[in-house]
């Protein structure tokens, strides 16, 4: 399955799919700190790419295993996987990678690597201090904020398949007829973004909530047999340009510059 394809299905998944319980790492952790060594080091393995993800966007470049500022993170995941206490209520993910962001800003501090380094002081209020904080309490203002944008990202997705609704268009259909090639995607694109770039275009589709397929044969090198082909999808993307999306023209950045 295409990226194209998979875009419109991962959002329909997202917007029917049941929340699955979240136990697996933390039920993990527990096994751990009851004594299971193997499953430690399988555990620490699985999720070096998180540990990686996480010094990374501390040190703003990316790090390798062979550098000490990623051996830090990774002795920091290892003492938040046994300091975690399920009791508490947020995510191991969420409780150790504020572990790790401390340790790592400690390293670097006490180093003299860098002189800027901070700890993201963003998910708090303004003239808010974050350093008298503890760490569940980092943990709760970060999982508040995960929780917003994740209402937000489903609030969208709600209105855009309610917009999607007055052209008689559904997120199934999208799965099941987006362009399957790369190149096709493209054109299709570029065939939406020619429709949002012309006053006349848009006016039709808002007005007659379809395709001006015979205007656009004049103005695209592509047959009217493919924009036909492609009909839905390239009134999704218009829609998506025209609109305030800002999650969904997340899912296609690099491709909507206009």
């Amino acid at each position: 399955m295409q990226d194209g394809v998979r875009l419109m299905l991962n959002v329909l998944l997202f917007l029917l799919a049941k929340q699955k319980k979240k136990q697996s790492l933390e039920e993990m952790a527990i096994q751990i700190q009851n004594g299971d060594e193997q499953l430690l080091n399988i555990v620490l393995e699985d999720y070096k790419p998180f540990i990686k993800k996480t010094v990374s966007s501390v040190c703003k470049r990316f790090i390798y295993e062979s550098d000490d500022e990623f051996s830090i993170g990774l002795i920091a995941f290892h003492d938040a996987i046994l300091k975690y206490n399920l009791q508490r209520g947020s995510s191991l993910i969420s409780f150790s990678e504020v572990i790790i962001k401390r340790k790592v800003i400690d390293y670097i501090r006490k180093n003299g690597k860098f002189q800027d380094i901070s700890f993201d002081k963003s998910i708090f209020e303004d003239g808010d201090d974050s350093s008298n904080l503890t760490i569940d309490q980092i943990v709760s203002v970060e999982e508040f904020g995960k929780q917003e944008e994740a209402r937000k990202r489903r609030e969208e997705i709600l209105y855009f398949q309610e917009q999607l609704a007055q052209y008689k268009l559904s997120f199934q259909d999208l799965v099941e007829q987006s362009p399957k090639h790369e190149d096709a995607r493209l054109n299709a694109i570029e065939i939406a973004k020619k429709v949002v770039g012309s006053q006349e275009l848009l006016d039709y589709l808002i007005e007659k909530r379809r395709l001006p397929i015979k205007k656009l044969e004049k103005q695209v090198n592509v047959t009217r047999k493919t924009i036909e082909r492609n009909r839905k999808y390239i009134i999704a993307i218009s829609l998506i340009l025209i609109g305030d999306y800002v999650y969904l023209r997340d899912y296609l950045k690099g491709r909507l510059e206009i």
